[in-house]
Formats: C-alpha cells, sequence, structure tokens
C-alpha cells in the first residue's frame, strides 16, 4: 500500500527598487549613485564592478575615466575593484554567448560577492547580457542599471528581465533577476544617433494605446517634436511611459510571467520576428512601431478599434518619423506562406499553451485573444503596405 504525502508551500516575496531621473550622474557633486548603493543604510564601502556600452564610450570620450572619478570622489562609501569594463553594444553582444563567460569569470575573479554591485551602463543589449551574467554570479548580485538610450530608459531598463539570442530564439536563454536601483540620466539621450533617439518612441505609442489613452493623446500631439529632438518632450515621454511599464509590472499581478499573456508585448509577435528575419539590421523600435500598426489594422478590422483610431495612431508613427514598412514582410516560405507569421508559432511556444496575443479594445485599453484569422491579417499586411507607401 502507497501513501501520498503533500506539504503545500506558498512564498511571497517582495521586491522594491527605485527609478531616479537625474542629469549628470558620474559628476561627483551628484549624490545619487552613492545615496542608491547605500540605499539599506549599511553604512560600509561599497565594491562595485562598472561595465559600460562600447557605442556609450565611442560617443562620450572620457567616460570610462569620469565614471572611475566618481567612485575616486567618495572613497570611504565606494571601491571600483577595477577600471571600467567597455563591452560591445547593440546585438551582437546578445548573438554569441561566450559573453556570458567572459562576464562570469571577470565578476569571480574580482571576487565580488551578493553584497557587491554590477553597474551596467549601456543600452537594451548591453543591460540584457551583463544584466544575466550579474544574475548567475552567486545566484544573483546586486544589479544598478543606468541605461542610456530612450528605448532603455523608458522600457527595457525598467523591467525586471533580461535575455540573450540562442539557437534562432531571440531572448531565448534569460532570468527574471529585478535590479537593485535603475538610474536614469537623461544626458545620456543627447548623444545618440536619431535611429536611437527614436526607437523608444515606438514603446511609448504601443503602451499608450493599450493602457492611456490621455496618454497616447499627448504622444499624438507633440509627434513632431520627436523627429525634431526636443529634450524637454523626450524627458516628459521617458518618465510616463517608465511609469506605465512600472504599474504594469508591479500590478497587473504576473510580473515573472507564468501565465500565458504578455499585455506589454503587444506589436511584439511580428516585431521580434521581423528583427531575427533582417539580422537585426531593423532595429527593434523600427519593427515595434510597424508591429503595432499592422496589429492596429487588424483591430481595426474586427472593429475593436474605429477607423478614426486607427488613422490617429498611424499618424502619430507617420509624423514621428518611423518606417512602417520593410520587405521581409514580404518574405515567404516554400509553401507560400508568408515567413512572419512565423512569429506567432515563436510567440506562443516563448510561454508555451495555448498562443495569446494581445489587440487593442479601443484607444486606452485591452484585450487578449487566442485565433488569429490569418486571412484577415494578410489583409491588414497588405494594408500596411499600403499605408507605408503612401505617406
Amino acid at each position: 500500500m502507497t501513501s501520498t504525502h503533500t506539504v503545500l508551500q506558498r512564498i511571497g516575496v517582495n521586491w522594491e527598487f527605485p527609478v531616479i531621473f537625474t542629469h549628470a550622474l558620474f559628476d561627483a557633486a551628484n549624490p545619487v549613485l552613492v545615496t542608491t548603493l547605500n540605499r539599506h543604510a549599511e553604512h560600509r564601502r561599497h565594491r562595485a564592478m562598472v561595465y559600460i556600452d562600447s557605442h556609450v564610450a565611442a560617443a562620450l570620450p572620457g567616460l570610462p575615466e569620469r565614471a572611475a572619478a566618481y567612485f575616486a570622489a567618495h572613497p570611504t562609501q565606494l571601491e571600483l575593484v577595477g577600471a571600467p569594463v567597455v563591452v560591445p553594444g547593440g546585438e551582437v553582444i546578445k548573438n554569441d554567448i561566450k559573453y556570458i563567460d567572459q562576464f562570469i569569470r571577470q565578476m569571480l575573479e574580482a571576487h565580488l560577492d551578493r553584497q557587491a554591485f554590477v553597474l551596467i551602463v549601456g543600452g537594451g543589449a548591453v543591460m540584457d547580457c551583463v544584466g544575466l551574467a550579474t544574475a548567475l554570479v552567486h545566484r544573483g548580485l546586486r544589479q544598478v542599471r543606468v541605461p542610456t538610450t530612450v528605448l532603455g530608459q523608458n522600457d527595457a531598463g525598467v523591467g525586471v528581465k533580461n535575455g540573450v539570442n540562442f539557437l534562432g530564439g531571440k531572448n531565448s536563454i534569460g532570468t527574471f533577476a529585478p535590479p537593485f536601483a535603475v538610474l536614469n540620466d537623461f544626458d545620456f539621450l543627447l548623444s545618440l544617433p536619431d535611429r536611437d533617439w527614436l526607437c523608444g518612441v515606438a514603446e511609448a505609442f504601443k503602451v499608450s494605446i493599450i493602457r492611456d489613452r490621455a496618454f497616447f493623446n499627448e504622444l499624438l500631439a507633440a509627434a513632431e517634436k520627436y523627429p525634431a529632438r526636443d529634450f524637454v518632450a523626450m524627458q516628459r515621454l521617458v518618465i510616463r511611459c517608465a511609469e506605465i511599464h512600472l504599474e504594469h509590472i508591479r500590478t497587473n499581478g504576473d510580473p515573472f510571467e507564468y501565465g500565458r499573456a504578455r499585455p506589454l508585448d503587444f506589436g511584439h509577435w511580428s516585431a521580434h520576428k521581423l528583427e531575427l528575419m533582417s539580422e537585426f539590421a531593423i532595429s527593434h523600435g523600427e519593427a515595434v512601431a510597424s508591429g503595432v500598426l499592422l496589429d492596429s489594422i487588424y483591430a481595426a478590422k474586427k472593429t475593436w478599434i474605429t477607423s478614426q483610431e486607427l488613422a490617429d495612431i498611424h499618424e502619430g508613427f507617420r509624423r514621428s518619423g518611423f518606417r512602417l514598412w520593410f520587405e521581409e514582410f514580404n518574405r515567404r516560405e516554400a509553401d507560400g506562406t508568408r515567413t512572419i507569421f512565423g512569429g506567432l508559432r515563436d510567440f506562443q511556444e516563448h510561454l508555451g499553451g495555448e498562443l495569446t496575443v494581445t489587440f487593442p479594445r479601443g484607444l486606452g485599453a485591452r484585450h487578449e485573444v487566442h485565433e488569429i484569422d490569418l486571412a484577415l491579417m494578410e489583409q491588414a499586411l497588405q494594408e500596411l503596405e499600403s499605408r507605408a507607401r503612401s505617406r
């Protein structure tokens, strides 16, 4: 006779991390970094390593030296265990797991322990890759993100995930690892090339369409200011978009995505596929802009949004300067089906279970669907091409 004994274990874990907006983070007179590292009032000398995105280092000569000088200016509170490490920026760092091995070795050789800090200064790809290594060493060091792009400051950098690409899958290896803090220094945005300046604008439109109609209206009214590099308008966009992302993570009841839905990935089933198909020649922001508009067209055909709401969404992206059509959309498999539709399968496989895709239900609201009418999505793609070519 056999018996079964079950003990149900329920664990509640509270995570808390500040997201701070500032200027001139590495100015010795700015207390934000030193006070953030000591926010638990441990009153000791905090050991840290600093990793810097090569694109940022190239755009801002002397940045590694300024970061080191900040630590030197606060010797009783901070200890930099070695010179700041400059690492490859962009998607290249996510496409070769040799970097994970390299960073883990560096952290262990520096004898970092679980109370030590790793500052990651860079774009989303660098935060993803170095963040994954940081999460693995001793099961997690204290990670402080310093996003340097609009996309990093208003979206990727304020979340709780990291990941790298593997076996053709975007972010197919990664962890959930909330940061110790996120420090958004607006001054980094001034050094961005125009393409990267606009990338995060697409994510702002995305989240406003499904979460906050008033924010959408604000973005639409200010659309021309973004390609014109209006710094005040961009700071407002970054703050509000980050607030909405943080609110979603905090309140949706599924911060580690155990469920089937990822509402903040509205428009991303095609965007992720588009990036992979182009071997990342198409940026994430460009792919998201076209993916969000594609799904908005589909939503209009389903009468989930009105034709005027669709027109406003299209106008917002158009006036913000986004290219909305890419020839990769026309690529087809041997059986004639569009390759882009494989993004739906990839999307389902990433979460598992039933396909779940988020669509707007009127501007500022959303709902999830579990089936896509491919014939109707084909019509949406044709309309997307027509709209993009007639701009």
